[in-house]
């Protein structure tokens, strides 16, 4: 099987910069790379079809000369997916771009507690197995351990601050604070006497 080294290295990028832009914070970019990498998946798909042939049709050829037609299916299926995700994922963006000012993913602040209680949760733990054994630990080492985890919660607590402090993200089902463009039905209500 012949195997294309330019478009082979074409697919290694294209899914290493999707992959690269998935890991970004704002839903547009998390967008691009999800095309690019399903783009560069494509690709290695098209690949695995080897050798061109005659047209995978019957009576076109001999079975040993036509194309495989299952990568071409794989491909055309994936087309549509990404087509439908890329759409769904505008769809986030513009909502987020019209509530927030911004498409940025922002922090969840459960995630933050959750993330919080399991770190006390295993200095807790790793208290009672120094307990248990009767080993003392180097004081620098708690110090700098101390310091960290109050650092990492005074972050935390920054974080929520600022989101309770956001009129939106207290209640997503209530529009009373959010202020409301006119529409066309608002101006035929106002007209009628």
């Amino acid at each position: 099987m012949h195997v294309s080294l330019l478009i082979l290295l074409l697919a290694a990028v294209l899914i290493a910069s999707g992959i690269y832009m998935l890991l970004e914070r704002t839903l547009s970019r998390i967008i691009m790379g999800a095309v690019l990498a399903g783009n560069g998946i494509n690709l290695l798909f098209l690949l695995a079809i080897g050798t061109p042939g005659t047209p995978p049709f019957e009576g076109s050829g001999t079975l040993e000369a036509m194309s495989d037609p299952l990568p071409m299916a794989m491909v055309l299926t994936a087309i549509v997916i990404s087509l439908a995700l890329t759409g769904f994922g505008m769809a986030l963006s513009y909502r987020s771009w019209q509530l927030f000012g911004h498409d940025e993913v922002p922090d969840d602040v459960e995630d933050l507690r959750v993330a919080d209680r399991s770190r006390r949760l295993v200095e807790r733990h790793r208290h009672e197995v120094i307990e248990k054994v009767g080993f003392e630990a180097d004081e620098r080492r708690k110090e700098r351990e101390r310091a960290r985890l109050e650092e990492e919660a005074e972050k935390a607590r920054a974080n929520a601050r600022e989101d309770a402090d956001d009129d939106i993200s207290d209640d997503f089902t209530s529009d009373e604070e959010v202020e409301q463009s006119p529409t066309e039905s608002d101006s035929d209500e106002e007209e009628t006497p």
